[in-house]
């Protein structure tokens, strides 16, 4: 009995050894591409801001060579069969000027809260016209955004799989197969993507149906449950072996950041401007932007796409430019 409980003790003495090694081990060259996300949502409702000018603003002076924008459904079509793609265009189009690359979010589910992103007439409608009209968007979004050459790929929903998370309807796999085959139906020469919750999802699943695929990388965040919780038992390694079991297994040709956190979590689930200056970073410094862009690039995935450049400029117009800098240094390297 003493030799069984050394033998498990030695192979658990070994097994956490390992453990702590992967924490030291780097899977990058250190020269990923980088990028950022800008919602025209965010900037606009919860950060109060003047989106337009926040948006060309970061455009610029952070002269990003990759940008992830979203197709919100309630602003392009605010009724049934009446869109309005104006300001989308205009985003779209100042990217195409600066000549960087776009990947277009489109659903029913795409970045920021609540995560769906519904019109209130089609809220009203039932399950099959429902599908119907989300289908029917997407066709109307594809059709007038694939002659944009700045788009490189679509993102078809956002963390479909994390039903946990998000004031959303329930997951439906069909309507969700449905969407990735008309996009890819209406524009055949585009890779098509969706993305999953790096710390919470097993990707498998939402990798296998796409051509490319995105992950969250986040390191603290906080919930009224939990308070403050830190993935400080997370290391690279982790997402680097889960990239490359996906790759392997699925045929998905790249695995990428498509969401790295760049800003605080919110405390009490309210907007950041409703929070004092030095609320918002008390659990997140401008050291913690960095460590976070040195955490990602040793997992060796590339690009990698900053989560909070509207946040930046929000503390910059509010004395503060310190975040603002160090991304743009970050997003120059």
């Amino acid at each position: 009995m003493k030799r069984i409980f050394k033998t498990i003790g030695i192979t658990a003495a070994i097994l956490f050894a390992i453990y702590l090694f992967s924490f030291t081990l780097s899977f990058g060259n250190g020269h990923p591409a980088t990028g950022l996300s800008f919602s025209e949502l965010y900037a606009k409702e919860d950060l109060g801001l003047d989106w337009k000018t926040a948006y060309q603003s970061i455009v610029d002076d952070l002269n990003p060579q990759n940008l992830l924008l979203m197709a919100y459904w309630q602003y392009l079509e605010p009724q049934r069969g009446v869109y309005n793609f104006s300001d989308l265009d205009w985003e779209l189009n100042l990217a195409q000027q600066k000549g960087a690359s776009v990947i277009l979010a489109v659903g029913q589910r795409v970045p920021r809260w609540p995560e769906c992103h519904i019109p209130g007439w089609a809220a009203k409608l039932s399950q099959g016209n429902y599908n119907q009209a989300l289908l029917s968007y997407l066709t109307q979004v594809i059709n007038h955004y694939k002659s944009y050459s700045a788009i490189k790929a679509w993102q078809v929903e956002n963390e479909p799989y994390l039903g946990m998370f998000g004031d959303c309807p329930p997951f439906d796999q069909n309507l969700f197969n449905e969407e990735l085959a008309l996009v890819k139906k209406l524009d055949p020469t585009r890779p098509v993507m969706t993305t999953d919750s790096g710390e919470l999802g097993l990707w498998f699943t939402p990798a296998s149906q796409v051509n490319i695929f995105g992950t969250t990388l986040y390191r603290v965040v906080s919930a009224p449950t939990i308070g403050v919780f830190h993935y400080f038992f997370i290391p690279p390694a982790f997402y680097a072996l889960k990239a490359a079991l996906v790759k392997e297994f699925t045929g998905v040709s790249k695995v990428f950041i498509s969401e790295l956190q760049a800003e605080p979590w919110s405390i009490n689930g309210a907007p950041l401007a409703y929070e004092s200056m030095n609320a918002q970073t008390s659990d997140f410094s401008t050291t913690t932007l960095r460590d976070n862009f040195q955490f990602a690039e040793r997992t060796g995935l590339s690009p990698i796409y900053f989560w909070g450049s509207e946040w930046w400029y929000w503390r910059k117009v509010h004395g503060d430019s310190s975040f603002w800098n160090v991304g743009k240094q970050l997003l120059s390297r």
